[in-house]
């Protein structure tokens, strides 16, 4: 089987290396930190494939599944009218709601001074997003009523997320612990991956503004099988099936971004893809042939003989991101160490935002190198995957230090 893994960062490089065990990989376009893998500086509906699977959420909301479908091949990614799932987060509460799954009260706006109106009607803590894809970074969790404001004028305005910021939707804040499940679907069925745990905010305690994430781990204590079983059949198999309603054949990752409240698990988004960094911590546990369960999702005949499963080692990812992230990262700086980290026993470097100059790597974006690392329990992963990323450097890099600390 030769696979076209889509896209350029971390999760793609995670999901290339899981699928080469069993298949023929092919990145499109990859980046230069993928040096083992192939990779093609060719439009995905140009190459030669029996699967494609879309990493970055962008290309689905544009449409590239529908685009590779048309032209018989088999995709793991919704088209674009399940991708507006994550398009637009109106849209999705809007979906949420129909289908009477948990999560927080909200509503979307584009006049300012109705959103502010409704702000002032929450209680607080406050939630501010933007209804377009932002990367990760359209959102505001806030206990100051005067911040929430500024950051609904600021996007309503279009100066903080230009076009994808012209609606927003307010939210009521949610307490408790976070936590990601995503579930490979092929339409009709679901069957869910290992629970991930991932860091949003750029420092340590949850300090700082909001990224695409900082780190990860797997498994998580709190998730257990009962509780995994509970979002599915009360989150992800009635949104699945409120898609089929509308007439969206879903086949492809359900990501579903949790709080788990004391009245239990309420989605605060889905995504339509992989987890990035989730996925540099659950594809590495993945037991079995991954190729072949995403090609029957994209064939719509998923069965229980597909279930994935998953090794009992845990799994720790922590970021290395440039100096200026999330707003202005600054790039261009050699990247040294690779070669001692990714000679580690149990370490695996994931390239995201990197170039190539002079036959040295360099950094080239916001999250530069993802870094995880296998133990027999999260404690030792949580400590091969720091020592790993005491070993890589360049000017002002990045990173938390408290990933999986607590567990």
């Amino acid at each position: 089987m030769r696979v076209c893994v889509v896209g350029s960062g971390g999760r793609e490089h995670a999901l290339a290396l899981s699928l080469s065990q069993t298949a023929e990989v092919v990145v499109a376009p990859g980046n230069p930190g993928m040096r083992a893998l192939a990779r093609a500086d060719a439009p995905p509906e140009a190459i030669e494939a029996d699967l494609w699977v879309i990493g970055p959420e962008a290309p689905l909301v544009d449409g590239l599944a529908d685009r590779v479908r048309a032209k018989g091949g088999l995709v793991l990614g919704p088209g674009a009218d399940g991708a507006r799932l994550e398009g637009s987060k109106a849209w999705m509460k809007e979906l949420l709601f129909a289908a009477r799954v948990p999560t927080a009260r909200s509503q979307s706006f584009d006049d300012p001074q109705a959103a502010l109106r409704y702000l002032r009607t929450l209680p607080g803590p406050w939630v501010v997003k933007t209804d377009g894809l932002a990367s990760g970074k359209g959102v505001l969790v806030t206990s100051d009523p005067d911040e929430a404001a500024r950051d609904v004028r600021e996007k309503l305005s279009g100066r903080a997320f230009g076009g994808a910021g012209r609606r927003v939707v307010v939210e009521e804040g949610l307490s408790g612990q976070e936590l990601s499940v995503m579930a490979i679907c092929d339409g009709h069925r679901a069957y869910p991956l290992a629970a991930a745990q991932d860091y949003k905010r750029l420092g340590d305690g949850g300090t700082g503004p909001n990224t695409g994430g900082m780190g990860a781990f797997s498994p998580v204590p709190v998730a257990t099988d009962a509780l995994v079983g509970d979002v599915m059949e009360r989150a992800v198999l009635p949104t699945l099936h409120a898609l089929r309603k509308r007439g969206v054949d879903y086949r492809g990752v359900l990501y579903a971004g949790l709080m788990l409240t004391e009245d239990g698990p309420k989605v605060l988004e889905f995504n339509v893809r992989f987890g990035d960094p989730e996925a540099q911590v659950v594809l590495p546990r993945w037991d079995g042939d991954v190729a072949e369960v995403l090609l029957a999702a994209a064939r719509g005949e998923l069965s229980d003989r597909d279930a994935p499963r998953f090794s009992p080692q845990a799994a720790v990812c922590v970021v290395l991101a440039a100096p200026g992230y999330p707003h202005h990262p600054e790039t261009g700086s050699p990247i040294e160490g690779l070669e001692e980290a990714s000679s580690l026993p149990g370490a695996q470097i994931f390239a995201a935002g990197v170039a190539e100059r002079d036959g040295q790597l360099v950094t080239a974006g916001g999250r530069v190198l993802g870094v995880t690392a296998l133990g027999r329990d999260i404690a030792e992963a949580r400590r091969l995957a720091y020592q790993a990323a005491d070993l890589l450097s360049w000017p002002g890099m990045v990173r938390r230090n408290d990933i999986a600390e607590l567990v």
